[in-house]
């Protein structure tokens, strides 16, 4: 009976056992079961056995014990170089300095007094997780770091995830499908590895403190002693703290960024809700501006430091001034003033409806609120009094764009739209030249029906980031389809020498914004009218890197008329006469801009809050 047989079973002794593990050990893995798999591959030393590997990893030591040892201790220093990189990493491209990395910071200690003490199965999770928040927190520090060299700000954990998609999107337009690509793809694979390498390297630092626990111990209680007294004294070493909590100090940022935000969505929803001119009646909109043709008209990057700067502004302010007296000899007249943009560096949407609807609206989830709402924008204000018909003329809009009808424009002319066959400067997908061309065509020149007037929002985009190439202007006769820009566009500097020198960005752009006052007030001298008012304006300073980390958020803006009533209505602004608005011109805030220009030409405020 199998029962019988199990029990009367005859035992081994301890002796026979052990000599059965010895001849197991001669013969390696094969006494061993292993899967079908591994047999199958293993005459193909596909399957090196295990025991084996280890044998030779020994042998391996024996032979060279120093190389090994040396190979040890480059990895626990590497290690230990990647963590404390991580937590003293700072946020700002100008803190990237050695003297950064040579502080002790507070979180290393942490960990160092806490991961030994635990089980070794706990510990490696911890350090594992330790490792990996700590390559979350470079991401973003590393995005942080990126976001205020373009846009002047930091990276919002919430908000700011769709301005990657926009950033690719203009890597694709400025430098090709296959750059775009290989950036992505690349940027994928360094995050991933970041995570992995930053786990293993916290694992391996925790394995070697809990082996040597005792001097591990006492190296943490001095380190924790000098941490607490340079805080306490404030010790400084070439300026710089001893002591660090830089990673906690993060963490904390971005917590109250998300917090904050949150906190402003519902704020800012109420803030939406209520509008001064809501309830106005049409007729009692813009009466003053009865009878004129009303261009308003964004400069893509028109910022403060185009007119400021010493690089940039020598030819921007020639070209100001020469306009001027050009404009002065057709007739027109202007005043100029500054406005403090929503956005820096990018967004130029913000930028836009901060102007139009008189709401500060200086991040993604701000628009969405606002566009969602019947606010009434400015150019919606010309169309709901019945006297114009009103236009969008958008040469950077390649898809869809619903927010149309929030601004309230009859109709609106895309990329595809405007008939040009010729080639994209970068990102702009066609001179701005061309584009006014193209609006005198299609619009501007054409008779309307009788009592109507023609209201634009017309964006003009080539003096968009990477300024590379630029357009030039060429004889109005012959634009034509835009062809005729092939050969400069060959000609143009290629973006990527751009990229990493400043001074020479800030040359080109300064040419960039030439070109566009250029050609849009040669528009208005060639086709202007008597009943012509032209309103333009930046929509943000250019990125940091060009206008500097601790540059103003302002922006020219600017109203040019023949008739002179149209300025007299803003005599009580004190904007300085000409193009060029002076240094200490009136600053307003953007979102100021609405309330006033309807007020001055003539509209009647009802209020409404809902």
């Amino acid at each position: 009976m199998p029962v019988f047989t199990r029990l009367h079973r005859p035992t081994r002794t301890t002796e026979e056992k052990r000599g059965d593990r010895k001849r197991g050990e001669k013969q390696g893995e094969e006494t061993r079961p292993t899967s079908p798999v591994i047999r199958a591959f293993r005459p193909l030393g596909a399957f090196p056995p295990l025991s084996a590997f280890r044998t030779r990893c020994a042998a391996l030591r024996d032979r060279h014990p120093r190389a090994v040892r040396a190979a040890r201790l480059t990895l626990h220093l590497l290690a230990a170089a990647l963590v404390l990189g991580a937590l003293l990493l700072p946020n700002t491209a100008g803190a990237l300095r050695p003297d950064r990395f040579t502080r002790i910071p507070a979180e290393a200690i942490i960990g160092a007094a806490l991961l030994p003490a635990l089980p070794r199965r706990p510990r490696i999770v911890a350090a594992a997780l330790y490792g990996v928040g700590l390559a979350v927190l470079t991401v973003l520090n590393l995005l942080d770091i990126g976001f205020k060299e373009y846009l002047g700000r930091g990276f919002n954990l919430v908000l700011d995830w769709g301005l990657l998609d926009d950033a690719l999107a203009y890597v694709e337009d400025s430098m090709g499908p296959a750059t775009a690509t290989a950036a992505t793809l690349g940027a994928i694979t360094l995050a991933l590895l970041l995570v992995v390498v930053m786990a293993l390297a916290a694992v391996r630092l925790s394995e070697l403190l809990a082996r040597h626990r005792a001097r591990a111990t006492r190296g943490t209680l001095v380190a924790g002693t000098v941490w607490i007294t340079c805080t306490a004294l404030g010790v400084q070493v070439l300026g710089t703290p001893v002591a660090s909590d830089r990673a906690s100090a993060a963490v904390k940022v971005q917590a109250r960024r998300v917090v904050n935000t949150l906190h402003d969505e519902a704020q800012f929803e109420k803030v939406a809700r209520s509008d001064t001119f809501a309830a106005t009646p049409p007729d009692r909109l813009l009466p003053d501006l009865r009878g004129k043709d009303v261009l308003i008209t964004f400069i893509e990057s028109y910022g403060r430091t185009a007119l400021e700067d010493p690089v940039i502004a020598p030819g921007v302010t020639r070209t100001l001034d020469t306009g001027t007296e050009t404009l002065a000899e057709a007739g027109y007249r202007a005043r100029s003033g500054w406005l403090t943009s929503a956005t820096f560096g990018g967004s130029s949407w913000l930028g836009h409806s901060t102007a139009l609807s008189g709401l500060w609206i200086d991040n993604q989830q701000r628009y969405r609120t606002a566009t969602s709402n019947d606010r009434l924008t400015l150019t919606k204000a010309f169309q709901k009094s019945g006297a114009w018909d009103t236009v969008g003329v958008m040469p950077g809009v390649q898809k869809g764009w619903p927010e149309a009808q929030w601004f309230g424009l009859d109709k609106v002319y895309n990329a595809f739209q405007l008939g040009y066959q010729g080639p994209k400067f970068s990102w702009s997908t066609m001179p701005d030249q061309y584009t006014l061309e193209a609006f005198q065509h299609l619009e501007h020149g054409k008779e309307r029906d009788r009592g109507r007037n023609l209201m634009a929002e017309i964006i003009l985009t080539s003096s968009h980031q990477p300024w590379a190439p630029l357009p030039e202007m060429v004889g109005w006769d012959e634009l034509g389809d835009g062809s005729v820009f092939e050969a400069i566009q060959q000609a143009g500097k290629d973006p990527g020498s751009l990229m990493t020198d400043t001074t020479k960005s800030r040359q080109e752009y300064g040419r960039s914004v030439t070109y566009s006052v250029t050609a849009l007030t040669q528009w208005l001298e060639r086709y202007g009218t008597d009943d012509t008012v032209l309103v333009f304006l930046g929509d943000h300073q250019p990125v940091a890197r060009v206008s500097g980390l601790r540059a103003s958020r302002d922006v020219p803006v600017t109203i040019v008329a023949k008739d002179p009533k149209v300025l007299e209505r803003i005599a009580d602004w004190n904007w300085t006469e000409g193009l060029r608005p002076a240094e200490d011109a009136p600053v307003w805030k953007m979102d100021a801009f609405r309330d006033r220009f309807l007020k001055a030409y003539g509209s009647v405020p009802h209020p409404t809050g809902r």
